[in-house]
């Protein structure tokens, strides 16, 4: 039997979670008109993996039904070059905040938990591999 992650339902669930998640911080912080706008977004996304997964391999892929080792690696590749387009637009915004006069908060912390994170990650794949 298949992960439950690679299940046809498990992109779309989540997708429906989150928009559940996001209409409820902006319900929270008093502006529930764009918490329905991003719960629907989030919503036609959902929709899109679940009815477009088994006719797109990208979507199938997307969605976690078909994924396969090939597609490990194109996903290994992806988070590692979005995670690097998120670098440089935090230390962008660091640099740009220090420029400023200001303490460069929140990119600083956020900098930091990175590095952090990128440091045990090393240190625990080292050890496992």
């Amino acid at each position: 039997m298949d992960s439950w992650w690679r299940s046809r339902w498990w992109a779309p669930v989540y997708s429906l979670g989150l928009g559940a998640l996001v209409f409820a911080a902006f319900a929270v912080g008093g502006d529930s008109g764009d918490g329905a706008r991003a719960f629907a977004l989030l919503a036609v996304i959902a929709a899109v993996l679940y009815f477009g997964g088994p006719r797109s391999e990208t979507l199938g892929g997307l969605g976690g039904t078909g994924r396969d080792e090939r597609w490990a690696a194109i996903d290994l590749r992806a988070t590692a070059f979005s995670g690097l387009v998120v670098l440089l637009a935090a230390m962008g915004a660091w640099l740009y905040e220090l420029a400023e006069g200001h303490d460069g908060s929140p990119y600083g912390q956020l900098l930091g938990v990175g590095g952090i994170a990128y440091i045990v990650a090393i240190g625990f794949l080292r050890r496992r591999g």
